[in-house]
């Protein structure tokens, strides 16, 4: 048996690392709220009858109360997101990009299906080792960084790629499409898209030039109610930027926050004289 003063020691060791986990657990939640309201008592994704945390918030708050690693994207930039997810989940969240903002975009939508694509297999199985209930796979690009500009200049003389005719799933034709995603992509509607992957600093990275035109095709192709929410993060970048305003276009830009645009992309079955040859 242990002797008495050591196990108070322990104790008092205990009470000690909790109180520094609810501290540090407080001034991250304070760091993406303006108002002094609760951060899980705004969150809309509790019924109105339930406001214990789940399983991946704890973990989230653990995570980022212990390290000493920030999401890529600021405070600001954050809160957009954040405030349509208030209004949203629990919803269908896509991310392009596994990084160390994961564990807070799934934790803002607990009991929604957030889904992260990425790039690096390796990064994948390193992520998912430290954090199991993240749902993330592993896709390949076909396209490089270098080739922006002739996609964005030929596109329009492959039929495959036109608005009316674009599908994703097996489209090889259009080199834009993503066409080999896990089938979840093509067969769930996305409420919230996020790109934020992948690389695009290099000639050879695969450049976010087929996930801006593929998540416009998801937006445009959306059969159930409501608009199609498309963040888009690094838009200081010219490929970003030109790529956003031909497919995602200006007319539904909504937001704009540092380095972030925030869309709002209605179905084409939703709009009247829906243009079927260009996307904006």
């Amino acid at each position: 048996m242990k002797h008495r003063s050591t196990l108070t020691s322990e104790k008092t060791g205990l009470l000690a690392a909790v109180l520094v986990f609810f501290i540090g657990a407080a001034l991250f939640i304070s760091s993406l709220t303006e108002t002094g309201n609760s951060f899980f008592c705004s969150l809309p994704i509790f019924g109105k009858d339930d406001n214990t945390p789940t399983a991946i918030q704890l973990q989230a708050i653990l995570h980022y109360a212990t390290s000493r690693t920030i999401p890529q994207q600021s405070k600001d930039e954050i809160s957009v997101s954040f405030e349509v997810l208030k209004s949203r989940a629990p919803c269908n969240f896509l991310v392009f990009g596994l990084g160390h903002d994961s564990l807070m975009w799934a934790s803002f939508n607990p009991h929604g299906t957030t889904l992260f694509l990425e790039e690096d297999p390796k990064w994948v199985k390193n992520v998912l080792n430290k954090a199991p209930q993240l749902r993330a796979v592993h896709v390949n690009y076909r396209t490089q960084l270098k080739q922006a500009n002739d996609l964005l200049s030929s596109y329009k003389s492959e039929a495959t790629c036109r608005p009316s005719e674009t599908v994703l799933h097996g489209n090889t034709q259009c080199k834009l499409a993503l066409s080999n995603l896990p089938d979840e992509v093509y067969e769930r509607e996305w409420d919230l898209i996020m790109i934020d992957a992948p690389r695009g600093w290099f000639a050879e990275a695969p450049g976010r030039m087929g996930a801006i035109f593929s998540a416009a095709v998801m937006a445009r192709k959306r059969q159930g109610p409501g608009s199609t929410h498309v963040f888009l993060h690094d838009i200081d970048r010219k490929v970003e930027k030109a790529f956003a305003e031909e497919f995602l276009c200006r007319k539904y830009l909504v937001n704009a926050v540092g380095r972030l645009w925030h869309f709002v992309i209605p179905s084409a079955v939703d709009v009247t004289n829906a243009d079927n040859k260009h996307f904006c």
